[in-house]
């Protein structure tokens, strides 16, 4: 039926372009005169140019779109390159270009937009770019590529959509990090420590002979010099180190920068070789149990590529709820936006057992700290809570700045 009424609306404005000539032609029988023709003759042309237009074949053009990346990073630029070939070269007065982009691009900055008008004229091959300054994070798609011309008059308009899907992700933005332990337990007790992490290395609390499978770099040199014998330093085994990350995705305007700063901190204690689990709850449930390794990071940054702050429930219950199943010998870390009385008190219970928390407040400036947030980050350095306030620009900092006070 669409096609049927597209059809009778072409139909009916061929007629008026004839219905046009007809009267130029009658009037200048019945006027006469050098100026009833002049006209009469002039717009024959463009009479001609709209009849034939009209059974110019839209569809018979090749287009195709192609992107200077496969991957992209939050903020990296896209470049997109449209490539028109005709394979009549009937002279085109201009040609309306518009990429169908995605609702999550259609405010993203353009130096070069995605709509052009070209003037092809007898051109067979066009080609344009366009240019998003700063992809946002976030599934992203190209649907379609759309064409529109028309005669000189705009009597007869034709339009013609070519599908081209194109769908594509934006991974979050990192920073790079130094992750350093901030507590170590061992055996003798605890004591908060900024060491390099390794997990197959631990302190050495005496000697002992040399064993077949002691690593070499185990020998103590100056022992063996003195008991002319091969011994070994014996050592005292470090709990291994794990950790696990919970994202606050409660609505805020600092999403963008929570997502950051989790994608930046997953990296850096993946690249330091600690296990790591991944806790995220809005609309869906994402837990990404404890792994260490490339695949582990792959998969995080999959799920932030698409993550949005949408959750139904309280950042508090999925604390409560989730923390409660695992190892207390963990790591937790905890990355927000914005503080609570309803935190507060989780925290204080989880601190209370024991368990080795840590809290990241992100945030763009000091402005944005409420009176009341001011208030529970202190109480919670005081109840001997690492809270660390994390701003904008200042990620690559922060393992060298926590401090309990």
């Amino acid at each position: 039926m669409k096609i049927s009424k597209n059809h009778i609306r072409l139909f009916g404005k061929l007629l008026l372009v004839l219905l046009l000539i007809g009267l130029s032609f009658v009037y200048a029988m019945f006027q006469g005169g050098f100026v009833s023709w002049f006209l009469f003759y002039s717009f024959i042309p463009f009479g001609l140019y709209s009849i034939v237009f009209t059974f110019f074949p839209m569809k018979s053009m090749q287009v195709s779109r192609q992107t200077n990346q496969k991957e992209y990073m939050a903020g990296e630029k896209l470049i997109g390159t449209i490539t028109i070939n005709r394979r009549f070269p009937f002279p085109l007065l201009y040609l309306v270009v518009e990429e169908d982009l995605s609702p999550s691009l259609l405010h993203s900055k353009q130096s070069k937009k995605s709509k052009v008008i070209l003037y092809p004229g007898f051109k067979r091959n066009l080609t344009y770019q366009y240019v998003f300054d700063a992809i946002p994070r976030g599934e992203h798609f190209f649907s379609a590529i759309r064409l529109k011309t028309g005669d000189l008059f705009g009597l007869i308009e034709k339009e013609v959509v070519f599908t081209s899907t194109d769908r594509f992700l934006v991974y979050p933005h990192y920073i790079e990090m130094i992750y350093r332990q901030l507590e170590s337990r061992f055996e003798q007790g605890a004591t908060a420590s900024n060491v390099k992490l390794q997990r197959d290395t631990a302190i050495a609390i005496g000697v002992r002979e040399y064993k077949p499978g002691d690593r070499f770099s185990w020998i103590d040199w100056k022992t063996s010099a003195r008991k002319n014998d091969i011994m070994t330093k014996e050592f005292e085994q470090q709990q291994s180190h794990d950790v696990v990350i919970f994202m606050d995705r409660s609505n805020s305007q600092l999403f963008e920068p929570v997502v950051t700063f989790s994608a930046s901190l997953s990296r850096a204690i993946l690249k330091k070789g600690a296990q790591l689990a991944f806790m995220s709850v809005g609309e869906e449930r994402s837990l990404f149990p404890l792994r260490s390794g490339e695949i582990q990071l792959q998969e995080i940054f999959y799920h932030l590529a698409k993550v949005q702050d949408n959750s139904t429930i309280p950042f508090t219950h999925v604390i409560e709820n989730e923390a409660k199943k695992m190892q207390q010998t963990m790591t937790f870390m905890f990355v927000t936006s914005k503080l609570t009385e309803d935190m507060l008190q989780t925290f204080e219970r989880l601190a209370s057992r024991s368990m080795n928390i840590t809290v990241f407040i992100v945030k763009e400036k000091v402005a944005q700290f409420t009176s009341q947030e001011l208030s529970i980050l202190e109480t919670l350095r005081k109840r001997n809570v690492f809270a660390k306030v994390v701003y904008e620009g200042h990620y690559s900092e922060v393992f060298f700045e926590v401090s309990r006070s």
